[in-house]
């Protein structure tokens, strides 16, 4: 096809000059406007110190602005604005107005005000400053962290009605099991502020206590943060909350739940039409009014730990907002943290647990083949992954309800040996481990997903495998041929459930997946418990009982719990005996003995190995800091170890913030600096 002439083309150029033409005379006017309305500064507090969004250490202070006639109703402490920087429209807090500035040349203009909603309140910005001096970071990324984005319809639209009127109050009915529990209520309720670390006995409602705890701050006109580690947690507290004080009180502050419902129960908490805010990590930051109670569920969930730097934990954050703000302080789980352990023995903190008879009628553990009886019942049950005990238990407690089966992994049969010589069966095409993922599939490896079909084992020639770690669905396959005529249910991965009927089941489940139980269940068996143990970690044996008390915990009470592991072993023995302070205290004088943490103020600088080296040339620490390392962290990298005495774990905070700062100046290779680490 010919293309068309020049003269029979469309007049295409007119329309476009006319459409450019328009647009250019628009942004003349808008520029004309703007800088119109920027002539005229306000006489009324004329500078805005403003926190500006930009993550750079050397940065991280306000700079002033020159706040506009236009816009001097609106840019109020609080805001969020636009402002000049770096020849760039970046955002920015504004932190207060003030009549003054120590800049000596001209100020530049605000650009605009974002919203004139002031979602920075004084006291979560002093918070946000304390956490990034606290973990050696930038004040910008703690804000992305305790801000939400903003949603301006959601913004735009009536603010929530408070409660018509004051919600009535229970008396507290469960907190008389703990001594002093109802002295630690009582002392709310007046106002007071109190903290404790809490040791929940196995079988109790620790939502509806925690409730409660919320309920006894109301009374005193004062708001309550709740912070647990996951969203299931979440909603058995949402629930207890709605149960104990009805609807319109609380709010839950989930990443889950979009973010518009986020952004709405944040401004109901801001706007103080909610007093109690309930939710994971970022609820820490909740800008609660007449904050009177911050409590942390089960701090020692590596889930409270935020993995995006300046990596603050949940626990710490709270302390540090119970200070600041004079709010009473509760640390509560079924098992103790080190760290927490290390809260009352310091002082900082009372304890709150049930007396010793009453954990005794809550709760009866036993450990598989632990005594003559039963290695004689069953001789050949010792060492044995599932002995005659737990389907004998099993049996027993389904005629009562429920039972809960937990073993650490998921899947089938995660890794495969020689049924003859035990060597482990490795792929041929790239070494990597073979696995099954069920009882219809051939073996394949986990890395490539390659099938080994006919595999023979290099070293004896043998073609039969075995399999020393089993998944859940094993597991349950395992207990389904066991028990045909009982159903069995799996918690596990993507597939995790958040409660089940008061009916006769087994449900097996990996930690930290099990459902909660209408009632509790009947009994409660953990399997494998050598998986936890075995774990390379500082922290395994205390995760381990951790995640073992939280399983032992949904029984109900009277119920029972069998432990199949090694009887020896001092994990085991605090849970048998139910003495998880114990090892916590134990696990603080090993730790002191090492100069490890809690006892130490400990940090962590990884990064390429000449980005290390560049580090520590030009750290500048307190002479009280041991410099350890640095050392080989994984492929590529290095590590930097420091430590110090607790009491002076602030000079090294800011040391290593001082060092951020050179580094961010110069425009070195970025290093990972984390203070007090989970993971060690």
């Amino acid at each position: 096809m010919s293309p068309r002439p020049p003269d029979e083309q469309p007049e295409l150029l007119p329309g476009l000059v006319r459409a450019t033409l328009k647009e250019s005379q628009a942004k003349a006017r808008a520029t004309r406007s703007r800088k119109a309305a920027e002539a005229t500064i306000t006489e009324v507090d004329p500078v805005a110190r403003v926190l500006v969004d930009v993550p750079l250490a050397h940065l991280d202070r306000p700079f002033d602005y020159a706040v506009p006639e236009s816009m001097a109703a609106e840019a109020v402490a609080g805001v969020r604005v636009k402002v000049r920087f770096a020849g760039q429209d970046v955002d920015g807090y504004v932190l207060e107005r003030t009549d003054h500035t120590d800049h000596g040349g001209r100020l530049a203009p605000l650009r605009r005000v974002v919203s004139a909603e002031p979602v920075l309140t004084p006291q979560v910005a002093g918070l946000v400053g304390d956490v990034a001096q606290r973990y050696a970071g930038v004040r910008s990324d703690v804000l992305r962290l305790a801000i939400p984005p903003r949603h301006a319809t959601t913004e735009k639209k009536p603010p929530a009605a408070a409660p018509a009127e004051p919600p009535t109050v229970p008396q507290a009915a469960g907190w008389d099991g703990y001594a002093p529990g109802e002295a630690f209520l009582a002392h709310l309720a007046d106002g007071g502020s109190p903290r404790a670390v809490w040791a929940v006995a196995p079988g109790d409602d620790w939502p509806a206590l925690v409730a409660e705890a919320a309920g006894a701050a109301l009374r005193a006109g004062r708001g309550t943060v709740v912070c647990v580690p996951d969203g299931k947690d979440v909603a058995r507290v949402d629930a207890a909350l709605t149960a104990a004080l009805g609807p319109g009180h609380h709010v839950t502050l989930t990443a889950d739940a979009g973010p518009a419902a986020r952004y709405r129960d944040f401004l109901a908490v801001l706007r103080g039409s909610r007093r109690i805010a309930v939710g994971t990590r970022a609820a820490a930051f909740a800008p609660v009014r007449d904050l009177g109670l911050v409590v942390c569920w089960d701090d020692g969930d590596d889930l409270h730990a935020e993995p995006r730097a300046p990596y603050p934990h949940t626990r710490e954050v709270l302390l540090l907002r119970s200070e600041r703000e004079g709010a009473a302080a509760l640390i509560g789980g079924f098992s103790r943290s080190v760290e927490a352990g290390h809260l009352t023995r310091g002082g900082w903190a009372h304890e709150l647990a049930a007396p010793r008879e009453r954990l005794r009628a809550a709760v009866s553990i036993a450990v598989a083949g632990a005594t003559d009886h039963d290695r004689a019942r069953d001789p050949s049950g010792f060492g044995t992954r599932m002995p005659s005990q737990v389907h004998a238990l099993i049996k027993r407690a389904l005629a009562e309800g429920p039972v809960l089966v937990q073993t650490p992994r998921a899947g089938y049969a995660l890794a495969l040996a020689c049924e003859r010589c035990r060597e482990p069966a490795r792929c041929a095409a790239c070494a990597g481990p073979l696995a099954l993922t069920s009882p219809t599939t051939p073996p394949a490896c986990r890395w490539c997903a390659t099938a080994a079909v006919g595999w023979a084992c290099p070293e004896c020639g043998a073609a039969g495998m075995r399999a020393p770690v089993l998944g859940e669905a094993r597991t349950a396959e395992e207990l389904g041929r066991a028990f045909p005529s009982t159903r069995v249910r799996q918690s596990a991965g993507e597939h995790v459930l958040s409660e089940v009927p008061d009916a006769p089941a087994i449900v097996v489940a990996t930690p930290g997946a099990e459902p909660v139980a209408e009632g509790g269940y009947a009994a409660v068996v953990l399997l494998d418990t050598w998986l936890l143990l075995g774990r390379d970690d500082l922290r395994a044996a205390e995760e381990a009982l951790r995640r073992w008390s939280n399983a032992v915990g949904l029984v109900r009470p009277g119920g029972r719990v069998l432990v199949v592991g090694d009887p020896t072993h001092p994990a085991v023995q605090a849970l048998v005996r139910w003495d998880q302070s114990g090892f916590a205290r134990r696990e603080a004088d090993e730790r002191r003995e090492a100069r490890l943490p809690p006892t130490t103020r400990l940090a962590t600088v990884t990064g390429e190995p000449g980005a290390v080296d560049d580090a520590l040339t030009l750290l500048a620490p307190p002479p009280h800091v041991e410099v350890l390392g640095p050392v080989p962290a994984g492929p590529d990298e290095e590590r930097l170890v420091l430590r110090t005495p607790r009491a002076r774990g602030a000079d090294l905070s800011h040391a290593l913030g001082e060092l951020q700062r050179i580094r961010s100046s110069r425009k070195l290779d970025a290093v990972r600096v984390q203070v007090d680490p989970v993971v060690l």
